[in-house]
């Protein structure tokens, strides 16, 4: 558990991001689940629930969601998980329970790049952006790559592009951390692929090329220079030649059911 001096509901958004400046040991609250996980002395707990930022808004070019948003808000948001083939819903699902889902923010999900996010593998296979208070707009792809600060995630956006997207996971248990998260994308005539839980942070590899769809030889070669591009590591949940041969086959059954052979 953690201690708390002082806990301080923010006001605006300029006052949240000058108190974090001041020390490392002042901390945004997102929904207070993986925080109290840990072992730290908190200065001053900074709220952002009366900031507005707890919508999701639709405009003709995408969805604008508050990093105060919850996991189960994105799960039962009809427009976003129709236009985005119940990605968010699927992601979702298996993290603990409706009652911890209804607590936990897409900002606590998205800002610290948890290497067991499946909330990260499924904004990873949209094109996403996250809004900085201080940084501004950046794709999301870039802002994995950063090492977290002490600016403030206020937003991230979602463009509607028309891509289709298969997304699976495997876990030990039902609501246990993934052993391994996958969703697989059609963008076009393009394929890519976002593979989290390595059990490194989610990675878009959008490079590899596949020539043609239909045909299953050609689509177990994309799988496997996929799983090989990536780096793979070995916890209790699986060791690392594990986690490759299951990014091969979610690959291939994520491929299937985009070209019409099969169903996630």
């Amino acid at each position: 558990m953690y201690t708390v001096k002082k806990y301080v509901f923010a006001e605006t958004l300029e006052q949240a991001y000058e108190l974090k400046q001041k020390s490392r040991n002042n901390i945004i609250i997102g929904g207070n689940l993986w925080l109290k996980m840990g072992q730290r002395n908190i200065q001053n707990a900074i709220d952002l629930s009366l900031l507005g930022l707890d919508h999701i808004e639709e405009d003709e070019e995408g969805f604008r969601i508050g990093c105060m948003v919850t996991l189960r808000d994105l799960e039962v948001h009809e427009n976003l998980n129709r236009t985005f083939d119940c990605v968010f819903k699927e992601a979702v699902r298996h993290i603990v329970g409706v009652q911890f889902r209804n607590c936990a923010t897409v900002g606590g999900s998205i800002f610290p790049r948890f290497g067991f996010s499946d909330v990260l593998t499924a904004f990873l296979s949209c094109d996403s952006y996250v809004d900085l208070f201080q940084g501004g707009r950046i794709p999301l792809k870039e802002f994995v790559e950063m090492p977290v600060d002490q600016d403030i995630l206020t937003h991230i956006y979602i463009k509607k592009d028309s891509r289709k997207i298969c997304y699976q996971s495997f876990r030990m248990t039902e609501t246990d951390f993934p052993t391994l998260t996958c969703a697989v994308i059609k963008h076009g005539e393009r394929y890519m692929s976002v593979v989290g839980a390595r059990p490194k942070a989610a990675v878009l590899v959008d490079h590899i090329t596949l020539s043609d769809p239909q045909d299953a030889k050609e689509r177990e070669v994309f799988a496997e220079k996929t799983a090989s591009f990536l780096e793979f590591g070995s916890n209790m949940r699986g060791s690392a030649d594990y986690r490759k041969e299951l990014t091969r086959i979610f690959i291939k059954r994520g491929l299937e059911e985009l070209t019409g052979d099969e169903t996630c």
